[in-house]
């Protein structure tokens, strides 16, 4: 086999890899031409409304904290 022929095939090769890679390629920018529709018309899900927590149950969590505190602090000491 000569050189010429053995760069015609390489050549060959090179262009198959070439145009797979140009299919996948569109494939992807499909894709994420099809997803960032979907985004752009579900941005009203995505937003949440904040939750607020009243006073009472955020004094009832700062204590049940408090008390997890106390317990480690105590294994701490003892060990």
């Amino acid at each position: 086999m000569n050189i010429l022929a053995a760069l015609r095939k390489a050549e060959a090769k090179l262009q198959k890899q070439a145009d797979k890679a140009r299919q996948q390629l569109d494939a992807v920018r499909a894709a994420v031409k099809i997803l960032g529709r979907e985004v752009a018309s579900g941005d009203k899900r995505i937003s949440r409304k904040k939750r607020s927590v009243s006073k009472a149950a955020r004094a009832k969590m700062a204590k049940a904290q408090r008390e997890r505190w106390t317990k480690i602090r105590a294994k701490k000491k003892k060990g």
